[in-house]
């Protein structure tokens, strides 16, 4: 790191370095990395943040150690809970967090190894990219343990992902998902042998994609996620976004010339 690497707590730390490349590492590897409220809350800070950053142009998402990416929400945190309120506001947070992340103008990467389960695999799911460690693991095994259940959006999201049929097998046997079948199912788009060719792997996609049209992967990306919410509208604001851009003409222009485009955002 070499720029504004400073926590934002010390369970949850931020960096950005000078190519334009932020990082937010879950930081409780004592406990899995597994979330409390307040890395929830802090994950909507950085966020917004990182949306208010013209510098920034992809973001890395990891766990400290190389035992988890993240186990999930805290039990604890549960203990409380009393009223269908907590249930339904928890949730609806939830759903916040994730919106918070999956709406985000640069693309994401979740860099996964170990356990990747429950709040910690909605995170991962909620990125654009996920590579995994050979020793990761992906579920929800909700049904042997906590007996909850997950909100509509995330059932949504993973449908996606993997079809509702792989959805319902992993949710309703409770197992975990092992790096190579995840590749196989589209769950993660690549698998790399351990957490050193990890990081070194989500820093080199972040690079490529840090060096690509900053607009052409965020029409990509909201339109992909107008389709997911049901809207198969024309687009035409994303059309136009890039059409009438600086960019589209600077990409013209440098392909002519043979010579790398300078993408601004612009």
């Amino acid at each position: 790191m070499t720029d504004a690497a400073a926590p934002l707590t010390d369970e949850l730390l931020f960096s950005r370095d000078a190519s334009g490349i932020a990082r937010i590492v879950l930081n409780r590897p004592q406990a899995r990395n597994a979330l409390t409220f307040a890395m929830y809350e802090g994950l909507i800070t950085l966020a917004r943040e990182v949306e208010a950053d013209a510098t920034v142009k992809a973001l890395i998402i990891t766990g400290a150690g190389e035992k988890a990416f993240a186990a999930g929400t805290d039990i604890a945190q549960f203990r409380s809970f009393e009223t269908a309120e907590d249930a339904l506001g928890y949730e609806r947070f939830m759903d916040r967090v994730l919106g918070a992340l999956e709406r985000l103008r640069v693309p994401t990467i979740a860099a996964v190894a170990g356990a990747c389960t429950g709040g910690g695999a909605a995170i991962a799911a909620a990125c654009d990219l996920r590579v995994a460690t050979r020793d990761a693991r992906f579920g929800f095994p909700i049904a042997r343990t906590l007996g909850n259940c997950l909100s509509q959006g995330n059932l949504k999201r993973l449908s996606g992902l993997i079809g509702p049929a792989r959805v319902k097998d992993i949710l309703f046997t409770a197992r975990l998902v092992g790096a190579e079948e995840a590749l196989a199912i589209g769950l993660v788009s690549e698998v790399v042998a351990d957490a050193a060719a990890l990081e070194a792997r989500a820093a080199e996609l972040a690079a490529l994609l840090a060096g690509h049209a900053p607009l052409t992967l965020q029409a990509t990306k909201e339109g992909l996620r107008r389709l997911q919410e049901g809207d198969a509208g024309a687009g035409e604001d994303l059309i136009l976004q890039c059409y009438m851009s600086q960019d589209f003409r600077e990409g013209m222009e440098a392909f002519l010339a043979k010579r790398p485009p300078n993408w601004t955002g612009r």
